[in-house]
């Protein structure tokens, strides 16, 4: 059975691997460590395609050492005793180069098996996972290592590797293919960053070509049909959702609606809508806020509409939610406020309620004060009368702070006419 084309046309140097720039142009870390010939314990840190695992093939072929690999996802406590057995033997005498996919699938005991021979030299480990390492992988571990980031390829590069794939085709079936002007250029930009995905498009393309008197030929349309949507790298469990949420959110913070609307449609494309109005409802009050109080209702009503109406036209009042908080004033004061209020209950502790502020009931025969003396509030000119409300040990302290928005401002000064007394204002920035 034929190999796939992704491993047929596998780079067999570091000149030959698309993107990665970064990490393996001349100079660049990563390469002078492989070309020094010490190769130090790695975890290589990336979504998948990207070439972790061709890099580090490529680093293996350069050293001396016993090579294994293991995948994390099918690999068990046998499969690490046989490394390990290997060290101080024959086998292991240059040393021992373990690859490991996808370390995230193994457990703690798992990788703590591994860490004294890490340690000690033994066993030089170069691991790949497609999540962030530092939730991932085993702070020990971590520890004794160094983290690279992989990144997804881009297009242009992607080309190189897409023209590179029909061009092995074409000399393994033993006829040229003919190629549509766009062809390449789609196929690189559909893949999202994802060699493999590139040339298993390729590859798909090639097998579906059209005869003709000229070669094979693969069209623009053809190749649009099979690549279509597979730009969309994305996994609900996985470190994208997470980062797609955080730009959309802060994309909105920023009031930049155009770049909400592009993350917005990514999540909607997946088909992931309540992530979506999850983290919509979230902004409307922790970054709109008491700016424009009103864009919470809002925004639940557009979330409910979308939610009822499912998609494709559940985009249209989520658009709607996304336009409105991003080109709405902002204000966080709510949120610092309930967090400052937090921070003070775990120093302070829960303090007794005054008096006067608890539940009608009997005082007890050694109350130095008998009656609660609650006073009604709307009972005074304008309901309000002072007393005191907080616990006598937080009595001053001060956790709101009125923004310098319209909305915030009107209530301040209501504030200070109905008290007499300063109101606080959240301090001007520079």
């Amino acid at each position: 059975m034929s190999a796939p084309l992704a491993e047929r046309i596998r780079p067999q140097s570091l000149d030959e691997v698309v993107g990665q720039q970064h990490l393996l142009a001349p100079g660049k870390p990563l390469r002078r460590i492989i070309e020094s010939g010490s190769i130090p314990n790695m975890i290589f840190y990336g979504p998948s395609g990207i070439g972790k695992t061709t890099v580090a093939s490529i680093i293996a072929k350069r050293t001396n050492m016993t090579l294994h690999i293991l995948n994390g996802t099918q690999a068990g406590v046998s499969d690490i005793k046989s490394v390990i057995a290997d060290v101080g033997t024959f086998a292991g005498m240059n040393g021992i180069l373990l690859y490991l996919d996808e370390i995230q699938y193994l457990n703690k005991k798992q990788q703590q098996s591994l860490l004294a021979y890490i340690e000690s030299g033994d066993i030089t480990l170069i691991a790949s996972t497609t999540e962030n390492p530092y939730f991932a992988v085993y702070n020990a571990v971590i520890s004794r290592s160094t983290v690279f980031e992989f990144k997804p390829v881009d297009a242009s590069e992607m080309e190189k590797a897409v023209i590179r794939a029909f061009e092995k085709i074409g000399e393994a079936q033993g006829a040229p293919l003919v190629l549509e002007e766009g062809v390449t250029g789609h196929i690189a930009l559909g893949s999202g960053g994802d060699v493999r995905k590139a040339m298993n498009a390729a590859e798909l393309c090639a097998l579906s070509a059209e005869p003709t008197a000229d070669g094979m030929r693969v069209s623009l349309e053809l190749a649009q049909s099979l690549t279509q949507r597979s730009n969309m790298r994305y996994d609900r469990d996985g470190d994208a959702h997470y980062d797609i949420l955080s730009a959309l959110q802060k994309s909105i913070r920023g009031s930049d609606e155009n770049a909400a609307l592009h993350y917005a449609a990514r999540l909607l494309e997946a088909g992931d809508l309540i992530s979506l109005t999850r983290r919509l409802l979230v902004i409307a009050s922790e970054d709109v806020g008491l700016a424009y109080p009103m864009a919470a209702p809002i925004v639940k009503a557009c979330c409910d509409n979308a939610l009822a109406l499912g998609l494709p036209e559940a985009r249209i009042p989520i658009a709607q939610a996304i336009i409105l908080m991003a080109t709405a004033p902002k204000s966080n004061s709510a949120e610092s406020a309930i967090d400052a209020a937090i921070a003070d209950l775990h120093t302070f502790g829960p303090q007794d309620f005054p008096r006067h502020l608890q539940n009608k009931h009997y005082d007890g025969e050694g109350a130095a004060v008998v009656g609660q003396h609650y006073l009604y509030p709307h009972d005074f000119p304008n309901h309000y009368v002072q007393q005191q409300y907080l616990p006598d040990a937080l009595v001053g302290h001060v956790y709101y702070h009125f923004g310098a928005n319209k909305n915030e401002k009107t209530a301040a000064d209501y504030r200070e006419a109905l008290t007499g007394q300063p109101a606080a204002r959240e301090p001007k920035k520079d």
